[in-house]
């Protein structure tokens, strides 16, 4: 036989009686009358199936039962308390948890500055951060996974997700130390048209894979893609091979690999977009606590510098 559900007016009912042992203060001190009072009581004790107080001319104290009971109503009431305060506190803002997904070439930039900004913010707020590529942290957005990303080349518009751009980055080209092109300070994407290129497979990137190709053709060629990997440490340990070149965020330059060399390009405006993202439709303040975050400390753009 399962044990019957206690509901909680008659468990408050009780703990405010076993308290004053006395049915006109409690009732005073609930705010209702002796009558309902007493019912509350009787249907609990027919839950329990046994009385919980002795009821005497003038005096009421608490049956074996009851005094078993008394413990355990109040520690119900205190979890209902506590968890009540703290629903209120998620819905503030102030506390619960955000689970957000970021391009490891974030973790390079942007991700370290706004999670600590947001962390001095919102200390009581667990993070569940997750390293995943675009495509990856749109489906998982639409599956509701995680609560927010931080992304690269977003989508142009979306009807179920926002999107904020935070950074535009420049691109950098990633070529071994011997190459050619090595000794110049800029490098003319044009004169890459002859190299190999190392470049992320496009299924986990699709746009940012698209713009760089895109940036290729309008340098007069398509790239010749020798090599794919889906990690930019793994592109540049590949370009250190000598298996290539690539284009690459400008942030990718911390990257330190002996014989890899990063230099800025020509044309200098080509950028790519960095952007959190969220879905529309959901009201959760601790998403607009991140978006806070963000303006609090915008990230500064990547200068593309030598290294």
């Amino acid at each position: 036989m399962t044990r019957p559900e206690l509901p909680f007016l008659q468990l408050h009912a009780f703990v405010v009686l076993a308290e004053e042992l006395h049915f006109g203060h409690a009732a005073e001190r609930l705010g209702i009358a002796q009558p309902p009072l007493s019912q509350q009581i009787r249907r609990l004790e027919e839950k329990v199936g046994h009385p919980l107080f002795h009821r005497e001319p003038g005096r009421v104290t608490l049956t074996p039962a009851g005094r078993e009971l008394l413990p355990a109503a109040q520690q119900a009431l205190a979890d209902v308390a506590d968890g009540l305060a703290a629903a209120r506190t998620v819905r503030s803002g102030r506390a619960g948890r955000l689970r957000i997904g970021f391009a490891a070439s974030l973790a390079l930039t942007v991700l370290p500055g706004l999670l600590r900004t947001f962390r001095q913010r919102f200390p009581d707020v667990q993070l569940d951060v997750r390293e995943m590529t675009t495509a990856p942290q749109l489906a998982a957005l639409q599956d509701r996974s995680i609560d927010v990303g931080l992304l690269r080349e977003p989508p142009a518009d979306d009807p179920e997700l926002g999107f904020r751009t935070i950074l535009r980055e420049p691109f950098v080209a990633v070529l071994p130390a011997g190459h050619p092109l090595a000794p110049r300070r800029t490098v003319r994407l044009a004169d890459l048209a002859e190299s190999p290129f190392v470049l992320l497979p496009r299924e986990v990137g699709p746009r940012l894979h698209d713009r760089i190709i895109a940036l290729c053709a309008t340098a007069g060629f398509t790239p010749h893609v020798a090599q794919r990997a889906v990690e930019w440490q793994t592109l540049c340990a590949l370009v250190q091979a000598g298996l290539g070149v690539t284009l690459a965020p400008a942030s990718i330059r911390r990257i330190r690999l002996d014989g890899v060399v990063f230099r800025r390009t020509a044309p200098g405006d080509a950028r790519t977009r960095v952007a959190v993202a969220w879905r529309r439709h959901e009201q959760n303040p601790l998403i607009a606590g991140l978006l806070a975050a963000v303006d609090q400390d915008p990230p500064e753009p990547g200068s593309g510098a030598d290294g």
